[in-house]
């Protein structure tokens, strides 16, 4: 079993920076594809971006290409998500996900083993 715990969400200013972490209590971190997904009231949750496995490849929703940028720390188990240009359309609740040896359909949440509790961010105009 794989505990994922978010942090860093908060309220910020159109035009604003955060950082998002995702920690996990994973045993062989590597071996596992990070996920992150967001979820804005009364919407479908979707994917934001992921960072493969092997850590040779990010890949990142259209909407936010230039704007965030991903990381990861296998050393401390940990996955972040650098935010920056919030936009109010940014709003959401955040989510971690993992699925080991995830190799492929990046987007899809039924490819996630593993979910987090979620960490909101709100980015007002």
């Amino acid at each position: 079993q794989v505990q994922l715990v978010e942090s860093g969400g908060g309220s910020v200013q159109a035009g604003g920076s955060l950082r998002l972490s995702c920690a996990a209590s994973a045993r062989a971190f590597s071996t596992y594809t990070m996920g992150w997904f967001r979820q804005a009231p009364g919407k479908e949750r979707e994917f934001v971006a992921a960072f493969s496995f092997s850590g040779a490849s990010r890949y990142y929703t259209d909407s936010v290409k230039g704007r965030f940028t991903l990381f990861r720390d296998n050393t401390e188990n940990t996955v972040y998500l650098r935010m920056n240009s919030l936009k109010p359309e940014d709003t959401a609740v955040y989510y971690c996900a993992a699925a080991q040896y995830l190799n492929g359909n990046y987007s899809s949440l039924d490819a996630y083993d593993y979910w987090g509790q979620g960490t909101q961010v709100t980015v007002s105009s």
